[in-house]
């Protein structure tokens, strides 16, 4: 907990009777619920947290699941909901749809970050939670990814025989991170970033709002500039609020908020990338994809937004090279070589120059003919070979190094290739043949197909003729 947090956590127990102090409730439950808090103390709160909306009906955005009729909004109103996990983006409204939650039943509520919690904590919190039986108890806690399983294991007979309704906070995709019995006792919603127009219209409404937000400054702003701002944040509410509220503080009280005095903050912005997390993965997804549907503006843009957040340029290359076989593949055999060299170039050149070689790369990637042939291909030899019965090398095909080798034929009826017209000799490589190769017609791989197209006659008129030879 930071210095600024354990003095306005004292500063509030000051303020609670005596007796509520030894009713078994926790330091963490009197500030999670604000129970006792002075009310200056509230106003020297960010602005974000000033401005949480106090209900369902006040939280914006998030329609997917805040709509009329939808599920969440129903369970509720009925107050029948359990456990509840909240996946999304930073300041997408994870903690204050909580709060609204709790405020609207009114229950207890508990909260903690599971960056800064233990078990000591965790099982206090909850032997609270056992002996208080006017109220449910929300528990909410953020960053849930962040305890390790044991942890997450602890809080299942509590959740399971409704001693808490625990509502867990995520940037990170559950799946991975929270334990399967966990999840599949929650009900999981996914949060999206708040769009430009829902993140200025906020703005707007924390400069007017005199209870809560800036309205006694009487700072003002165009439409245009607080739309300016919410572009910056990347749909992320809670930092467009903080920046307003710093820029507002460095003005004096009624002045202009202009473009000017939010070039600082778009000076300095940082866009929303997490290396190792969820938005790398769906990031080099995007940037995969749209390389395969031959969209260079789409791909150069994801290549931007990897290298603007840090991403190790030499990561790209190596998925450039795997991208080259398996979408591009014979269907230019340039693209190899190229991904290759763009790969050395990243480690031999570094930044910020080889984003020069990576762009020339990505833009030849989405323009060039696609064929996954030989990646499918390869795919169906497996499935074969795992689904076996797994073929023996046949005798002619067989090493004949070696006396004894010889004495068992091998290779004895080996036809060597190039004796026959373009090496076909309508000789088999397998005792019993399978096809796993389906070439398409498209870019180089056209002359593959028509290749194979006039072998498959050649072998077949070998065949015949060695058959109607040996008659």
């Amino acid at each position: 907990m930071l210095a600024g947090d354990q003095s306005f956590l004292l500063e509030s127990l000051r303020m609670v009777p005596q007796e509520e102090l030894f009713s078994g409730e926790t330091e963490m439950d009197m500030l999670g619920s604000k129970a006792g808090l002075d009310p200056e103390a509230a106003t020297r709160q960010p602005l974000a947290a000033r401005m949480r909306p106090r209900s369902l009906e006040e939280m914006v955005g998030q329609s997917h699941i805040l709509s009329p009729g939808k599920l969440l909004p129903r369970l509720v109103e009925a107050n029948t909901f359990g456990s509840l996990l909240f996946y999304g983006p930073p300041g997408s409204g994870k903690t204050s749809m909580a709060e609204a939650i709790a405020n609207e039943t009114e229950s207890r509520y508990v909260r903690v970050n599971a960056v800064m919690s233990n078990v000591a904590e965790l099982r206090q919190i909850l032997a609270t939670a056992r002996r208080v039986e006017k109220k449910d108890t929300i528990f909410f806690i953020d960053e849930i990814h962040r305890f390790n399983k044991s942890q997450q294991d602890l809080l299942l007979p509590d959740v399971e025989a409704g001693k808490i309704r625990l509502i867990g906070a995520t940037t990170h995709n559950p799946g991975f991170y929270v334990n399967a019995p966990l999840l599949s006792r929650s009900h999981l919603f996914r949060l999206e970033s708040h769009s430009v127009d829902t993140v200025a219209r906020v703005l707007a409404k924390a400069l007017d709002d005199e209870e809560r937000g800036l309205g006694g400054r009487s700072h003002t702003a165009s439409p245009e500039v607080l739309e300016g701002l919410a572009k910056l944040c990347d749909g992320d509410l809670r930092r467009g609020l903080n920046a307003l509220e710093v820029v507002a503080l460095g003005l004096g009280s009624g002045e202009e908020i202009t473009s000017d005095s939010i070039a600082v903050f778009a000076s300095e912005r940082q866009i929303r990338y997490d290396a190792n997390e969820d938005e790398h993965y769906d990031t080099i997804s995007a940037f995969i994809k749209s390389m395969r549907g031959g969209a260079p503006d789409a791909a150069l843009y994801w290549l931007a937004k990897m290298l603007a957040g840090g991403e190790d340029p030499r990561f790209i290359g190596r998925r450039l090279i795997i991208f080259a076989s398996e979408d591009v593949g014979l269907a230019d055999p340039h693209a190899l070589p190229l991904a290759t060299a763009t790969q050395q170039a990243c480690e031999f050149v570094g930044l910020p120059e080889c984003e020069i070689n990576l762009a020339h790369c990505v833009v030849y990637m989405a323009t060039a003919a696609k064929s996954n042939s030989s990646y499918t291909a390869l795919g169906r030899a497996k499935q074969s070979i795992a689904e076996g019965p797994v073929q023996d090398v046949p005798l002619w095909l067989r090493d004949n190094g070696g006396k004894a080798s010889k004495r068992l034929g091998n290779s004895e009826d080996y036809q060597y290739s190039h004796m026959s017209e373009e090496n076909v000799s309508g000789q088999e490589f397998m005792i019993e043949p399978l096809s796993f190769y389906e070439s398409k017609k498209v870019g180089a791989e056209t002359d593959i197909a028509q290749r194979l197209e006039r072998w498959q006659r050649l072998k077949i008129a070998r065949m015949a003729f060695d058959v109607e030879k040996d008659g």
